[in-house]
């Protein structure tokens, strides 16, 4: 395994350890990020490798939803900010409410959500990305699910991160998936 590759893992390992931990108490985050910026590149290499893997499995290509894209920038901003990370929201709510207030059901038969979360230091790429979510069996089943038609991305860089980032300068991805008909 490169270096890189295993480093990412690494990091991500550990953020699965953290956010466990971290899930059952409030984020102490006493001074917010530094600074954080959206990584709006890696979000279109996202996509395309996301798609890629899609067709390889003879599903359809997502096509990007701007309130999912809302929803996604919105939670990567806050887990940024707050130093938190977990599919709930800071204040604890599901994230499917969380999606629901930006992609809601309204006048749909059938409405759907689903969330990938990735955070790593920072020179993530768009391949070690998906390819780290393909070795995880609930983001492969995300990423493989038929009836996802759209996807919102959110790839920001966080400088000295607060909370289960430790003060680090971190990428923090959040896609949301989703379907409306």
């Amino acid at each position: 395994m490169p270096r890189a590759a295993a480093s990412v893992l690494a990091v991500l390992i550990l953020a699965a350890a953290t956010a466990a931990v971290a899930a059952s108490v409030a984020p102490a985050a006493s001074k917010p990020a530094r600074s954080i910026s959206a990584a709006d590149p890696l979000e279109g290499e996202i996509l395309v490798e996301l798609n890629a893997v899609r067709r390889a499995h003879g599903l359809r290509p997502l096509r990007l939803s701007k309130p999912l894209e809302t929803a996604a920038d919105a939670h990567s901003r806050s887990m940024a900010r707050w130093g938190f990370f977990r599919h709930e929201s800071r204040d604890g709510s599901v994230f499917w409410k969380r999606v629901q207030r930006f992609y809601g059901p309204g006048g749909y038969g059938t409405w759907s959500v689903g969330e990938n979360l990735l955070w790593s230091t920072t020179g993530l790429d768009a391949k070690g990305a998906v390819k780290l979510w393909m070795e995880s069996p609930g983001h492969r089943k995300n990423i493989l699910t038929a009836r996802w038609r759209e996807i919102g991305l959110s790839a920001v860089v966080a400088a000295a991160a607060p909370g289960v980032y430790g003060g680090r300068d971190v990428v923090i991805v959040t896609t949301d998936f989703g379907v409306r008909s």
